[in-house]
């Protein structure tokens, strides 16, 4: 979607450049509007012949009445100045103006007449000719903005609105959407997928439509885009690869909304799978962005896959424990407790023989949402110490202590 739009951006302004008419200026005074041909575009034929026609007016007096000529083909009309080519009516030309190349060619030769005939009058001398290049200057820039300005703004309103539109359709259908998924669907994961890919398709269908008010056309803007959709793809590489992974996992799913995952070093719920990046809550309750480039390449570990998980803890014993009735104290008290499952049954081994006690593993099996899971671990510890107590059975005690000396005052 952000590769599309930047290549939209891209060609944008050389789709404006290519207007079809340009308006000819003299001193700021629009002569007459000038088509594309085939060869150039409206601005630069515009441009080329009031070079030609300010070259004119540095000799005023060398100035003879416009005179028009036909090409060898008939098909055209050229209007000459002292010798000079100024201007080619074309067939294109004559079309847009809705009259014949005699016809327009008559009009924009006297135009040029009055339009030189002015020039020179206001030329006449160095101090005037001066003031009258700054006045033209300034003239033809203000003329031009708002000449853009009057075919740029309604488009840019139309456009505009038109965006609008679609994006309170792509909301309207989100919603209708999680509306009807809700009651047909219990795959949370499934309905991201559908709902992000209309929502997507109802904005890209809303930007060719917003194209075209503005006055795109869409042939030309396809054409923009396939020409700088390798440029593009190089430029934002990640965020085609971010992208794509999240097309990715969402149609593999790896894992689904809801699930706990750790990716990295990165642990937490997952809230959200949007085609850039993949959202997690952390169990401390911030939360973290990860591209989608790095989930999908990186290995995922889901606690959640399966409904049940097994946890374990250590218990401490001394080496003086009645140790077959220290164990079958610990297993009693950690099969007893809430949230441990009958089955698989809680299992025991010794893990470590150490300097002062002996570790003994406890695994035990319970729901594997980490809620659950971390206060099923809890509740077995206790259980294990309040049992190991009632059974009158010695924690253990090391006869090695660390002593810190004070200072005495």
């Amino acid at each position: 979607m952000l590769a599309t739009l930047l290549s939209i951006i891209l060609i944008s302004s050389t789709v404006l450049a290519q207007t079809e008419q340009a308006t000819v200026r003299l001193d700021g005074r629009a002569i007459f509007r000038v088509s594309t041909t085939e060869m150039t575009d409206a601005t630069a034929r515009s441009q080329q012949i009031e070079r030609r026609l300010n070259r004119l007016l540095e000799n005023p007096e060398a100035i003879a009445p416009p005179q028009i000529e036909t090409t060898q083909d008939s098909a055209e009309r050229v209007i000459t100045v002292a010798s000079v080519p100024l201007v080619t009516v074309t067939e294109a030309d004559a079309q847009d103006n809705l009259t014949t190349v005699d016809v327009l060619a008559v009009q924009w030769s006297q135009s040029l007449q009055d339009a030189l005939n002015r020039a020179s009058q206001r030329r006449l001398s160095p101090w005037s000719r001066f003031t009258t290049e700054v006045q033209a200057s300034v003239e033809t820039a203000f003329g031009r903005l708002i000449e853009s300005a009057i075919i740029i703004v309604p488009r840019a309103l139309a456009a505009l609105l038109v965006i609008g539109l679609f994006w309170a359709i792509a909301s309207l259908m989100r919603w209708l959407m999680r509306m009807i998924f809700r009651h047909l669907v219990d795959d949370l994961t499934v309905e991201n997928l559908i709902k992000q890919v209309a929502y997507y398709a109802v904005w890209s269908l809303g930007i060719i439509v917003a194209l075209d008010a503005f006055g795109f056309d869409p042939q030309t803007v396809a054409t923009g885009l396939g020409l700088t959709s390798l440029a593009i793809g190089f430029a934002l590489k990640d965020i085609l690869s971010n992208f794509v992974s999240g097309i990715l996992i969402l149609l593999l799913r790896p894992f689904e909304l809801g699930d706990q995952i750790i990716v990295g070093e990165t642990e937490g719920n997952v809230e959200r799978i949007e085609l850039r990046a993949t959202q997690l809550r952390t169990y401390d309750g911030r939360v973290v962005l990860v591209p989608n480039a790095e989930v999908f390449t990186s290995r995922i570990t889901n606690n959640t896959a399966a409904p049940v998980r097994r946890g374990s803890v250590s218990a401490f014993l001394g080496y003086d424990t009645d140790l077959p009735k220290a164990i079958t104290v610990i297993q009693s008290a950690a099969q007893a407790t809430a949230g441990v499952l009958d089955q698989p049954a809680v299992t025991l081994r010794v893990q470590d023989l150490g300097q002062d006690d002996i570790v003994v593993e406890v695994r035990f099996w319970t729901d594997s949402r980490r809620s659950d899971f971390v206060a099923t671990a809890s509740n077995v510890r206790q259980s294990i110490v309040a049992a190991l107590k009632q059974a009158k059975v010695g924690l253990p005690n090391p006869d090695v202590r660390i002593l810190i000396p004070h200072d005495i005052a």
